[in-house]
């Protein structure tokens, strides 16, 4: 899944400690997977926790991981996670919000409003508490602390028929400039908006018919998580240390021929 950092970027992640949610699979895993490629050490969440065991075993590095299962918007699951970061590598340094789901499709009028409340809930809110919990537990005390969060290409102008995901996208890159402001200048917070990554949470975008789909992209494929994981990996390193409060498209040319997803 990785293809591993860049020969400049060797050791980025030295030293340091990430928390990175939602990372039993697909973008998150290959974030955890770059990170310790680099030098650092992780903890990972997820909310099954015989798959995110697995995924903590496939990185192969027992020493620097640890993981911690729980639904990403219960506050004591955050509160857990983020002291077995301190507790086992005695810091925190990066924050990777990634935990998003896509419970609905069709019109957003539609929508019922438990499904609308629980979209926003882990999509957002619960991305603002993870930060609040990681810098109640030192985030942002030692030079180089970063949050990034995992948007989407949906937030960024009108995506039928994933409306109401597309709004939450939208409020995470709101909020990551909100947090960008009130955070500064001992957090840096930044995201990144995919299109379609070939996942399983992706999967209804591309299955059975992947090769009409890429016609959209000008750079003929569709993502690959370690594309994405490449993006976080630099943007939360000390070579992004003069960015903030920015969102990086990473969609291999969609959105300059005005598609969505």
């Amino acid at each position: 899944m990785s293809r591993g950092p860049a020969p400049d970027g060797v050791g980025r992640f030295a030293g340091r400690v990430a928390l990175v949610t939602g990372a039993s699979r697909g973008i998150g895993l290959a974030i955890a997977e770059r990170v310790l490629a680099e030098g650092g050490s992780v903890v990972i969440t997820a909310r099954r926790p015989d798959n995110l065991a697995a995924a903590a075993e496939s990185l192969g590095v027992p020493d620097r991981v640890r993981h911690v299962p729980g639904r990403t918007d219960d506050v004591e699951h955050q509160a857990a996670a983020v002291a077995v970061a301190v507790d086992s590598f005695g810091r925190l340094d990066v924050l990777v919000n990634n935990t998003g789901i896509n419970p609905v499709a069709g019109p957003v009028i539609d929508t019922p409003p438990d499904a609308f409340a629980k979209t926003f809930a882990v999509n957002v809110a619960a991305a603002a508490s993870w930060a609040g919990r990681a810098v109640a537990a030192g985030l942002g005390a030692r030079p180089g602390a970063a949050i990034v969060n995992i948007a989407s290409v949906a937030g960024l102008r009108p995506s039928p028929p994933i409306g109401v995901y597309g709004a939450s996208k939208a409020a995470l890159i709101h909020l990551t400039g909100q947090l960008a402001v009130e955070l500064a200048p001992r957090v840096r917070v930044n995201a990144v908006a995919p299109a379609v990554v070939k996942t399983q949470f992706a999967t209804l975008l591309y299955e059975g018919r992947e090769a009409e789909v890429v016609k959209d992209y000008p750079l003929g494929r569709l993502g690959d998580p370690a594309d994405i994981a490449a993006a976080v990996a630099f943007l939360a390193s000390d070579d992004a240390s003069w960015i903030t409060g920015q969102t990086v498209t990473i969609d291999g040319g969609l959105t300059l021929q005005g598609a969505f997803a």
